[in-house]
């Protein structure tokens, strides 16, 4: 249904899975262990799998901090986004390669829900994408902030919640779990 009359492809965006991102991050094996599995999916099927990698002064690029977790690989043919921003679009070249692959449909996963994963969902919506949200396919830390404590698990419902049947003209948003995603 996107905006993209000459576009009918899908891909996988999987956003800032690296170590100082995930290091603490709420049922963190279990949401790597999630996005294995669909990366797999994505590669059987033929679906372009794109990564996103963020950097800044607590991801020092080349740092261990900055790599991508050691449970996942990108191969040497899936193409890297490095950003500095929340979104995924901001600043990079993720639009030129979604454009060069035709691709009208994002299934996203990754890290941080309430910063680059929550960034990049309204970001891709906004540019006229479809998108699926993998529902346990993204994590967060907890924190604490002017007094409150934010509970990870919160953060993670809030954005699953907050995408059920989002839709702006011309585009929507799904969230479906990562066992039932078929691409």
């Amino acid at each position: 249904m996107s905006t993209f009359k000459d576009r009918g492809r899908s891909a996988l965006l999987v956003i800032d899975v690296q170590n100082g991102v995930v290091e603490d991050a709420f049922s963190r094996n279990d949401v790597v262990g999630h996005i294995k599995d669909v990366i797999q999916k994505a590669r059987e099927k033929g679906v372009p799998v794109i990564w996103v990698q963020h950097s800044d002064e607590e991801l020092e690029i080349d740092s261990n901090s900055w790599h991508i977790v050691p449970e996942l690989a990108p191969l040497p043919s899936e193409p890297i986004v490095r950003k500095l921003f929340r979104s995924s679009f901001e600043e990079t070249d993720l639009e030129a390669i979604l454009e060069s692959l035709e691709v009208d449909h994002l299934y996203i996963c990754g890290a941080q829900t309430n910063n680059c994963v929550r960034h990049t969902n309204h970001a891709a919506l906004e540019r006229g994408y479809d998108i699926t949200l993998i529902r346990d396919g993204h994590t967060t830390s907890g924190y604490e902030w002017k007094g409150h404590t934010i509970v990870a698990a919160d953060i993670i419902n809030e954005q699953n919640d907050n995408l059920l049947g989002y839709t702006l003209p011309g585009r929507k948003a799904s969230v479906v779990d990562s066992s039932a995603i078929t691409f």
